[in-house]
């Protein structure tokens, strides 16, 4: 028997509750102010490949969508990461965040230097969207339901604690704290919506978990390579990839 509305709702959030990555170390570290210049940078390139393949991820799940008022307003989502011309845009918006930490943002945009294990966990992510059921695509995204807290405490830690940090810089997180509540409105109702088994319920709840650690391999990799040194080859070296005019 499937749970009720409200218990499987209960049930998704407590998924974030203990999985989200709001509680890796990695992230106390960088809003409680004791990442190195270097590791800032190497979470600026590694985090960009992310912000490069959502619009790719919701493009691939739009292209199986037969439902013109699903596309309508998934699209909306594919436009807040790539811009308008009205809208800057996240990723440009992540690039001024780059240019903030002293990066060249061609370098950036590149994608070279990124751990191997960032593009493994990015792209297992876009081909799941792209190959598992409609209602698990959608469920994957509601680590959204989250994410306000986590861009308000970084908002608050970067600029308690980085010199690099102003209003230019933090605008990606600023802009997602308008963004984030109308897809997650939308992201949740409908899983709610459409996860009426408890065969479906589950899958979602695997969904939604595969996400969480999705984004916390991420930052598995940026720890082991930056914090305990164990950078891998061809990743990111602290020398590379500088704005000019700024010293290694």
């Amino acid at each position: 028997m499937s749970q009720s509305r409200q218990d499987f709702e209960a049930r998704l959030r407590q998924i974030g509750a203990e999985r989200y990555h709001d509680k890796h170390p990695f992230h106390h570290r960088l809003h409680g102010g004791q990442c190195t210049p270097d590791e800032v940078r190497a979470w600026v390139i590694n985090r960009y490949y992310y912000q490069h393949s959502i619009p790719i991820k919701d493009a691939a799940f739009m292209s199986r969508v037969e439902d013109p008022d699903l596309r309508r307003i998934w699209r909306s989502r594919i436009e807040d990461h790539d811009g308008t011309e009205q809208n800057e845009g996240g990723i440009r918006r992540w690039l001024r965040l780059a240019d903030a930490v002293g990066l060249d943002r061609d370098y950036v945009a590149s994608r070279r230097g990124v751990l191997p294990a960032t593009r493994f966990a990015v792209d297992a992510y876009v081909r799941y969207v792209r190959d598992k059921t409609l209602l698990e695509a959608v469920a994957a995204s509601l680590t959204e339901l989250f994410a306000p807290k986590i861009h308000a405490n970084r908002i608050e830690g970067l600029l308690a604690h980085y010199d690099f940090a102003d209003d230019s810089a933090l605008s990606y997180f600023r802009n997602r704290l308008n963004e984030a509540p109308k897809d997650v409105a939308f992201g949740l109702g409908w899983v709610l919506d459409h996860a009426d088994t408890q065969e479906k319920q589950d899958m979602a709840a695997a969904a939604l978990t595969f996400k969480t650690d999705v984004l916390w391999a991420q930052l598995d990799a940026l720890w082991g390579a930056y914090v305990e040194q164990r950078i891998p080859p061809g990743a990111w070296q602290p020398h590379e990839g500088l704005a000019r005019g700024r010293a290694a």
